[in-house]
């Protein structure tokens, strides 16, 4: 009887394995052109046993979209006999461009902070590495006004509850790209948590790209930067001298 009951407690235990993720995106391509004021994307897919059949079970989902990474200058202003100048800075390495959050419940519900900090599962757990030494309470400054900065503006985002589980498989998220969403490669993880611990993962990716005139200035700010600051520099003093004429014959 007690080899029995081992055998089927083993059984058990392996016959639990972990679900797979099938996840798919709305549009794997993000055309930047003029006139344009943001886009919504849909991050869809299912939970899935090995098979191929539903899981059965429930599973917390967790989805990230995080835009390329880059490195960035911070630079803290400070008042002085009134008026406003630089003050400390410092520099962080792979800062996201952009990040979206969403998942079926508070994070703090589903995993812990470890967890969290592993798969950067929040704002709070971003790795913004900085470049050199610096003191850990400057450290954090520095990276909480970053955060607040790009909260503001629509390129950091949080959404609680914003991941829905329909019968246990198939899920869904709406995720917003702003207007001054940067280009590049995004990469879109899906996470599928259980008792606090990450058992599937997958993850797909979109492009967001300039097309037409904004593609055109782009590229030749690029490849060109001198002779393109030089062109900036004599646009603007032709308008200033041309809106000066146009107001002396008013």
């Amino acid at each position: 009887m007690r080899v029995l009951l081992a055998l089927l407690t083993l059984f058990a235990l392996t016959g639990a394995r972990d679900p797979i993720l099938v996840p798919e995106i709305s549009q794997h391509e993000v055309d930047l052109q003029q006139g344009f004021t943001g886009t919504e994307l849909l991050l869809f897919g299912a939970v899935l046993t090995p098979e191929g059949s539903r899981a059965a079970q429930d599973y917390d989902i967790v989805v990230v979209l995080k835009g390329p990474t880059q490195s960035i200058v911070l630079r803290e202003k400070q008042k002085v006999a009134g008026i406003w100048i630089n003050a400390a800075s410092t520099e962080l390495r792979s800062a996201p461009s952009y990040y979206a959050i969403a998942s079926s419940r508070p994070i703090a519900d589903i995993v812990d902070d470890k967890t969290a900090a592993i798969y950067e599962l929040g704002l709070k757990w971003l790795q913004l590495s900085p470049i050199g030494a610096i003191d850990p309470e400057e450290q954090t400054r520095f990276s909480g006004g970053l955060v607040d900065l790009n909260r503001r503006t629509g390129l950091y985002r949080e959404q609680e509850g914003g991941v829905t589980v329909k019968e246990q498989v198939l899920y869904q998220a709406r995720i917003e790209l702003p207007s001054r969403v940067p280009t590049g490669i995004y990469t879109a993880e899906t996470f599928a948590i259980s008792k606090g611990r990450v058992v599937a993962s997958a993850s797909s990716q979109v492009e967001v790209r300039k097309l037409g005139v904004e593609r055109a200035i782009a590229n030749f700010a690029e490849n060109y930067g001198f002779a393109y600051g030089l062109l900036a520099v004599f646009v603007s003093v032709a308008m200033g001298w041309l809106a000066g004429r146009l107001f002396a014959l008013i």
